[in-house]
């Protein structure tokens, strides 16, 4: 499967036209063959990372054992007694064919397969098998159904033919899919005005990026020598082989467009309005693809990065401070939000920029690793409030207006709320924990001291706008819809996919426990032949002790305010820089204000008006000109033509024959002593010429 992993793609793909051709024709609109494809494309990518597993144990120098052995290799991976990382060097399988050539330089296509696009194509089939079986109750009767399923498809194939491309073309290919397919489902509904301008706001902010991605692309090309091999241009640029100008343009060229793709500051506009489409969508689009692929990027072209931005001299670079920003941001706007998967999509902001500065200080595993374990419980946590949209609150997303006391009314949604709740905070001993401090520990343990307080302050923020979420949506008293509308829990299909990504929020994380001294994550994921100097953490009481307390100061805040009332309705409007505080955040720092108002408007506003004349005083004189020029044609011809000779004509034949009528009328007197006379005369005339001729 390492060397066929092209067929991984291919299903959803295909799955993708069939639906389009036969979905309405189904029973179920299509989901039937996405669901059929996409498990298809999750059982085969099992078995390449079985295969990609046997394979990194067999370098370490292991029995290469088969089935026996990679239940050995899972079974170490869950407990504590996994083996010191290895040095051995893993070669990718990659397998390519000529797509085309021009000017001497081959444009491939084919599979890239090692330890990062394999956890890739894993993880995006988990998540996208379960949104599928999920949207089949969520999305059941809707008018549209057929082209959502068969868009879902080829989103997820977008995400999987980045995932395993071998060269940058490819990657834009797959990049490039998943925008089109992010704008045809945040506009699914497009009927509703804010439904369509989410998708164009989304659909132009992410192009905005991708300008960066099509330079990067190009600069890298030129630079390393005509290539878009992905292993060529990080070998080149960690052998210094690329001139260091063309190395950091082409590297900021790319972050440009991860800035827009993975919602990073300041271009994470978009993200929170995203949530106009369907839940199931905003789950996928926040846990496997789409925004994880701008941080699949930099993981991808690290090589290129690691020299680019000097990660390894520590201190800081952008990659750290884009991220670090990030985080802070995002989760304060996730306090002043009242619809639920709002602040969700905040906190995707927020995670991705930890997983962005993780990448900035040198922790590629980390960083991977927080991506891995973040699209279960962030797949999770979007199911669930679909679910509670569903069955609980009739619809509505607003927690202060309709929820309030769902969790006897909806116990499998609450528990596996909490669980992906504390998965997303760090809470000790579920998947977030081990990754979110892995990164910590190793932006504090690579010379990155102010990034590691920068994580530590975003664990007190998740900690607490997510304890509020809780509060609101599931304690207190019902509200609106929830006290009217008889709340109940969601059908199977909903909770079925709630409870896997549960277990798999709790479990996930001991992969790379590195508390517990396990590593297998890092073993079968990070390319050890490509990124010599990468952190790697070693476990510290303290830093653990510190994690902990920002958790626990993050819970406890929140807690005092919401649960007992501590400071309800007393700082925020005595403090005048509490209230101006608040009225930034509301007004989310005023970047969408900035954004259309100032540059869209300082953009649209001179076109329009540039438009505006050429249409009045070039098109509309020009049509003026030639309806003129027309009319007095018109009249020319009429005068000229039409009334001299064509009516002159028709007149003087008509005068014509009436004159000669008014003659031959004379002759015609009814005497016929007359007509014998005119024979008589005829016949005079016609002998005398015949004797003259004769």
């Amino acid at each position: 499967m390492l060397r066929n992993g092209w067929i991984i793609p291919l299903l959803p793909v295909a799955a993708f036209w069939l639906i389009l051709f036969v979905g309405k024709r189904l029973p179920r609109k299509g989901a039937e063959l996405g669901i059929l494809a996409t498990g298809g494309s999750l059982v085969l990518s099992f078995v390449a990372a079985y295969q990609w597993i046997d394979r990194v144990t067999g370098a370490e120098g292991g029995d290469h054992g088969g089935t026996e052995h990679a239940l050995r290799a899972i079974g170490r991976s869950i407990l504590p007694m996994a083996e010191e990382a290895h040095g051995a060097v893993v070669e990718p399988v990659i397998r390519t064919f000529t797509w085309w050539q021009s000017g001497g330089v081959e444009f491939t296509f084919g599979t890239h397969m090692d330890g990062l696009s394999v956890m890739m194509i894993v993880v995006v089939g988990i998540i996208s098998l379960l949104v599928q079986i999920y949207s089949t109750e969520y999305m059941k009767g809707d008018e549209r159904e057929v082209h959502y399923f068969a868009a879902l498809n080829l989103f997820t194939a977008g995400m999987l033919i980045m995932a395993v491309a071998p060269n940058t073309v490819q990657l834009l290919l797959g990049w490039e899919i998943m925008g089109l397919c992010s704008f045809m489902l945040i506009g699914h509904w497009w009927e509703e005005k804010k439904n369509s301008d989410a998708a164009m706001k989304a659909f132009f902010t992410t192009r905005t990026g991708d300008i960066g991605l099509l330079v990067g692309i190009s600069i890298l090309f030129f630079a390393a020598g005509n290539t878009f091999d992905i292993v060529t241009l990080n070998e080149r640029a960690l052998a210094g082989e690329i001139g260091d100008t063309a190395l950091f343009l082409g590297a900021l060229a790319l972050f440009v467009a991860v800035i827009g793709k993975s919602g990073q500051f300041p271009l994470h506009t978009w993200l929170p309005d995203a949530m106009a489409g369907p839940t199931p969508v905003s789950s996928i689009i926040h846990a496997a693809t789409m925004v994880v692929a701008g941080v699949y990027l930099v993981a991808r072209l690290y090589g290129v990065f690691w020299e680019a931005f000097d990660i390894a001299d520590g201190g800081s670079n952008l990659i750290a401070i884009i991220g670090a920003i990030t985080i802070v941001i995002a989760a304060l706007l996730a306090f002043v939000q009242s619809d639920i998967k709002k602040v969700l999509a905040y906190s995707t902001i927020s995670q991705l920029g930890y997983m962005v500065m993780g990448l900035g200080v040198g922790g590629w595993t980390a960083a991977v690793f927080h991506l891995f374990t973040h699209a279960f419980f962030k797949c999770l946590l979007f199911l669930g409030a679909g679910s509670i949209s569903h069955s609980g609150s009739h619809h509505s997303f607003d927690m202060k207006r309709d929820m309030g006391g769902l969790r006897k009314a909806m116990p499998v949604t609450f528990w596996t709320f909490i669980i992906g709740t504390a998965a997303l905070t760090g809470f000790p001993l579920t998947a977030g924990f081990f990754s979110k401090d892995e990164i910590i520990a190793t932006a504090g343990q690579g010379g990155y001291d102010f990034f590691a307080w920068v994580g530590l302050a975003g664990a007190v923020l998740t900690a607490a706008y997510m304890t509020r979420v809780i509060y609101l949506t599931f304690f207190g008293e019902p509200r609106g819809a929830a006290a009217h509308h008889h709340p109940h829990e969601s059908p199977k299909a909903i909770t079925v996919p709630l409870m896997v990504l549960a277990a798999l929020s709790l479990g996930a994380g001991f992969l790379n426990a590195v508390m517990f001294d396990i590593h297998k994550f890092q073993e079968w994921v990070e390319p050890t032949f490509a990124f010599p100097g990468v952190t790697h953490p070693e476990f510290e009481v303290g830093e653990l002790v510190l994690a902990l307390i920002a958790i626990a100061i993050g819970y406890g805040a929140s807690y005092a305010y919401y649960w007992r009332g501590v400071g309800q309705g007393r700082f925020v409007e005595r403090n005048a820089l509490a209230r101006g505080g608040y009225r930034i955040l509301e007004n989310k720092y005023y970047l969408d204000w900035l954004y259309e108002q100032v540059v869209v408007a300082g953009i649209k506003g001179p076109i329009a008006k540039a438009a505006y004349w050429i249409n009045q005083y070039v098109i509309d004189a020009v049509v003026n000109a030639l309806g003129i020029a027309s009319r007095e044609g018109g009249r020319w011809v009429y005068r000229n033509l039409d009334q001299r000779v064509v009516d002159g004509a028709v007149n003087g034949a008509g005068f014509t024959a009436g004159g000669s009528g008014a003659v031959l009328r004379k002759v015609q007197t009814g005497k016929v002593q007359q007509y014998g006379a005119l024979l008589f005369g005829a016949a005079a005339v016609s002998g005398l010429v015949l004797v003259i001729v004769v």
